[in-house]
Order: C-alpha cells, then structure tokens, then sequence
C-alpha cells in the first residue's frame, strides 16, 4: 500500500482488527519512510443485485423499497418489524447466492409470498393479492383456497 503522505510504495501494517462485525479489516500503517500513520479498510467488493422489472426495465435491489411493501402487506397482523428485516434478509442473501447478479421482479415476488405464507396467512394474501395483481374476487377466493 503506498503511503498516503510521500508515496511510498513499502508502508508496514502495526496493526489489524475487525470491523463491521466481521465484514471488513481495519489496518493502521506506518510509513518506514515518512514516520506518519494512517488507516485502511479492505472489504469484500460486493456487486449490485439488479431487479429486472416486468417492463424490462433494470433497477438496484433496494431494501428500502421492499421493506415498505412488506410493512403494507403486514399492517395489523402478528408480523414484527424484526421478522420483516428477516424477511428482508433472507431473500437478500438468496439472491446474492444465485449465480446471476440479476432476478427478475417476479422471482423476488414469489421468494417473498413463500416467507409470508409460513409467517402469517392474512399478510401472505395481502402481499399476493399485488403481487400477483388480483382484480377479481374470485383471484382472492382461489388463493385462500390454495392456503386452507
């Protein structure tokens, strides 16, 4: 690493810890040359999960955004706001398990509703119900009916 001060290309690590419970390592450096210290970081290079949505379209995966459909489909249920970032969770690290770095919209629907489905059956039809884009009652019925 060269130094960030003289730019020294042979700069000596004094020190090295975890950070981020694990998910990167902090070093401090000392230049040989220049006497002066400094700090960095190494950290897994993650790549984006990208969403292909049901237009085409491409957009990031975004936590945020699934998380607030999650909190609509869970309104007034037993689901807690710990087993919605579980959810989350899970479906994030599924993803990053596939060996694509994209995934349709329709696969993290599917991945979601199957979570939902073990948790809570009324938040389960909810999420379906838009998911799925119910417009008959007769969907509703056919859905409880698959749950029963």
């Amino acid at each position: 690493m060269n130094c960030l001060f003289c730019k020294n290309p042979d700069t000596e690590v004094i020190e090295t810890r975890l950070v981020d419970d694990g998910g990167a390592i902090r070093r401090r450096r000392e230049c040989p040359q220049c006497a002066k210290r400094f700090t960095t970081y190494e950290r897994i290079e993650e790549f984006p999960i990208l969403v292909i949505k049901k237009d085409g379209k491409r957009e990031r995966f975004n936590r945020g955004k699934l998380r607030v459909g999650l909190q609509k489909a869970c309104e007034k249920t037993i689901v807690n706001a710990e087993q919605i970032e579980q959810i989350i969770s899970k479906i994030e690290q599924e993803l990053k398990q596939n060996d694509s770095a994209e995934a349709e919209s329709s696969v993290i629907g599917a991945l979601v509703a199957k979570q939902l489905k073990h948790i809570d059956k009324i938040a389960y039809i909810r999420f379906s119900s838009v998911f799925k884009r119910f417009v008959e009652l007769d969907d509703f019925q056919k859905e409880i009916k698959k749950i029963i």
